[in-house]
């Protein structure tokens, strides 16, 4: 445990949010702010055809309230706690959303899901969101880092157990819940804390992120008519803390609140998988390039992975795309093979492709303490005999290799194929200039597409 103390720390998380204002965050912080609503932009879009999309309306579309909101990349109108939970799935469901590899968090998801959800229905300036989204990735963050990885290890999904609390504190803010009123919904979250890792993999993980903001958003409304909840959410002895982490420092919630910000942590995809076999896939690009390797050839591949790696990603014997995404093998079967690793790559005809799945046979992975967690040694062995390696120290899209402002634009436009491409662009300024926005029901109009 942290020398801070910690007793209030549910009330003293509120008081800030409540009162912090976007003109007392450094503009370093804002602009990565608005390069990680970018990226979740580009990548709500990329998911919204997703077979998942169009079960979840087929299943819960009945049973919706009025249709007063919109979802992002879709022609269909619903209540906005269903496109809360839509806008989760799809920009969650390639896993191409941004990670925060101190707690491998998404964080971006579970409160743009809700913000954009909200301001889709709402006058809501730009600036004002922008705020929100600030303080939600922050709550996410710091409540993150507090708990990891015990939390993580004990087989919950922090993206959806944690980031329940970001969409309650930023769809909170927007409401102008008082701080009372932001205890509740802090607890509300609390209590609705969920998200296996036993669902990656599937369905259910992109469910993860569209549920909490779901719940953050429910949690929210139920506190600004007064519905009451615990006041130690965080802190107390059967607290979030206490309860679903066997070790934790909460002193790392409130440690430089309001005057330190965490998106220097947050990194965005250049793959749509599993951050921690990024660097298996780059790293066998990279091969394949250098040594004009013939996947047909080879005759072993052999990785040196961080344990993570083998705990996360150990899938063999994979039959489906999303099953691929948390696959070390396939990871470097799809570098090897096809030189790069796209959407097309995580497709089940490109799981179950021949050559994909004779070199996956053949990559043996090696878990290594010594190796950190964005790094990998790979050894391909030919059939003729010659062997080629490299070890790679950093994998790109990662924090000392980040992807730039153009490369985030390249991926949102590869993404946005439903949109006429004027439309695209009109978006993604849109994007960047999101404090000057005087109300972001304009920018959701550019995330749908237009009738006819």
């Amino acid at each position: 445990m942290g020398g801070t103390d910690t007793r209030n720390l549910t009330r003293q998380l509120a008081d800030y949010v409540t009162s912090a204002r976007l003109e007392d965050i450094p503009e370093e912080a804002r602009k990565e702010a608005r390069r990680a609503l970018v990226n979740f932009m580009g990548c709500a879009l990329g998911g919204s055809r997703h077979d998942a999309m169009d079960m979840t309306l087929a299943a819960l579309g009945p049973y919706a309230g009025p249709p007063t909101a919109r979802v992002l990349g879709r022609p269909e109108h619903t209540d906005p706690l269903l496109a809360s939970l839509l806008n989760g799935i799809s920009s969650h469901v390639h896993d191409y959303d941004d990670t925060t590899p101190s707690n491998y968090i998404h964080p971006t998801s579970p409160v743009a899901s809700a913000l954009f959800a909200y301001a889709s229905m709402h006058p809501v300036r730009g600036a004002d969101l922008e705020l929100a989204y600030v303080l939600g990735y922050e709550t996410v963050t710091r409540i993150g880092n507090a708990t990891y990885p015990a939390h993580y290890q004990a087989g919950w999904h922090s993206t959806g157990s944690i980031g329940v609390f970001g969409a309650a504190v930023a769809i909170g803010k927007l409401l102008g819940l008082e701080a009372a009123q932001m205890v509740w919904a802090i607890g509300l979250a609390a209590t609705q804390s969920a998200g296996l890792r036993e669902m990656f993999g599937s369905m259910a993980k992109s469910f993860h992120p569209g549920r909490s903001a779901q719940s953050g958003y429910v949690a929210a409304l139920l506190a600004q008519r007064g519905f009451t909840a615990g006041g130690h959410a965080l802190e107390g002895p059967r607290g979030f803390a206490a309860v679903e982490a066997a070790d934790y420092d909460l002193a790392m919630v409130s440690e430089g609140l309001g005057r330190k910000y965490h998106f220097h942590q947050n990194t965005y995809k250049p793959f749509p998988c599993g951050i921690v076999i990024h660097p298996t896939i780059d790293a066998c690009i990279q091969l394949r390039r250098s040594h004009q390797i013939d996947a047909g050839q080879i005759a072993a591949v052999r990785l040196r992975v961080a344990p993570l790696v083998r705990d996360l990603c150990d899938k063999k014997q994979i039959s489906t795309g999303l099953e691929g995404k948390f696959s070390v093998y396939h990871a470097a079967s799809i570098g090897l093979v096809r030189g790069k690793a796209g959407l097309a790559e995580f497709t089940d005809e490109a799981v179950n492709e021949p050559l994909m799945r004779q070199v996956r046979e053949r990559v043996v992975a090696v878990a290594d303490p010594a190796m950190s967690e964005d790094s990998v040694q790979v050894e391909v062995a030919m059939q003729d005999g010659k062997t080629h390696s490299l070890l790679l120290e950093h994998s790109l899209g990662n924090l000392q290799r980040p992807l730039s402002d153009a490369q985030l634009e390249d991926k949102f436009r590869d993404q946005a194929t439903m949109l006429p491409a004027t439309q695209v662009e009109a978006l993604i300024a849109a994007c960047w200039q999101l404090e000057r926005i005087d109300d972001v029901r304009k920018l959701v109009t550019l995330a749908v597409p237009r009738a006819g």
